[in-house]
């Protein structure tokens, strides 16, 4: 349970959106996820092709999972839950998968709540988020806003680690999966102003916001000034992040839970 003063959106900074892409590359790193987005049938949710599309259902996700009702959170289940009945390994896969899994599933969450972690610290925001059981007992809900059970989300932060660790050794990516990550990366998908103006920025800050481990199985390099640039950038739009009033703070993730609301409303697809 959490405190009567607790409020999710402290910890929902827009500018978090810098760290999705990296998200995205850990989530990918468990072969069963990895394979399992890389040969989706979905058309209209794969990123490599609707990169828009599929970014806007993501941030959605997230906005509902963490700052949603419970009401808007099943209706989004259930609407996830379509698209992801489709998503399951044939006799060619690889590596058997189904969307439906919910370890894999409570894998992607504790991707999605080290990624807030992340970009906090590297920001340097004024929130002790690390060891924050609040925070984290909160967080369980990017999960169970899909299938994961309340009871399968690590006990304490202590148990959270020691689940990661012991996760995180099985990543490895093959090459579609790789080669798939780094055009999310590099923004290859995205329309050409985008991709060719703040393709390599976003490529490097992705890389930035890696763990080590990661970054090092996707095959990128970075170096002691590759560090230093990357601390300067982030320190800087957390500077700026704190001294934002919250509605832009909070910005696109509270538009994008304006939208689902919206589409609610109006009986519109959420995803």
């Amino acid at each position: 349970m959490t405190r009567p003063d607790f409020d999710p959106g402290d910890y929902v900074y827009g500018a978090a959106l810098v760290g999705a892409a990296a998200n995205v590359i850990m989530q990918l790193g468990l072969p069963p996820v990895g394979r399992g987005v890389y040969e989706s049938p979905v058309e209209s949710g794969r990123a490599d092709r609707h990169p828009i599309k599929r970014g806007r259902t993501t941030l959605s996700y997230l906005a509902v999972a963490m700052l949603g009702t419970e009401e808007e959170r099943a209706s989004f289940r259930r609407a996830v839950n379509r698209s992801h009945a489709q998503v399951r390994s044939t006799p060619d896969s690889p590596v058997p998968y189904n969307a439906f899994d919910p370890q894999l599933q409570l894998w992607v969450a504790a991707c999605l709540y080290r990624g807030f972690l992340d970009v906090i610290d590297a920001m340097q925001l004024d929130i002790d988020v690390v060891g924050d059981e609040r925070f984290y007992q909160y967080a369980a809900r990017l999960g169970t806003t899909l299938q994961v059970k309340p009871e399968m989300w690590p006990a304490d932060v202590a148990a959270f680690w020691a689940y990661w660790d012991r996760t995180a050794a099985e990543i490895t990516y093959d090459d579609d999966t790789r080669g798939y990550l780094h055009r999310l990366a590099s923004f290859a998908a995205m329309p050409r102003p985008i991709s060719s103006t703040v393709g390599r920025l976003q490529l490097f800050l992705t890389r930035g916001m890696l763990p080590p481990a990661f970054r090092d199985a996707m095959g990128y390099t970075w170096d002691e000034r590759d560090q230093a640039r990357f601390d300067r950038i982030m320190r800087q739009a957390g500077w700026i992040s704190q001294r934002l009033p919250g509605v832009l703070r909070r910005f696109p993730l509270n538009l994008c839970l304006w939208d689902v609301r919206r589409r609610l409303n109006s009986g519109h697809s959420l995803v």
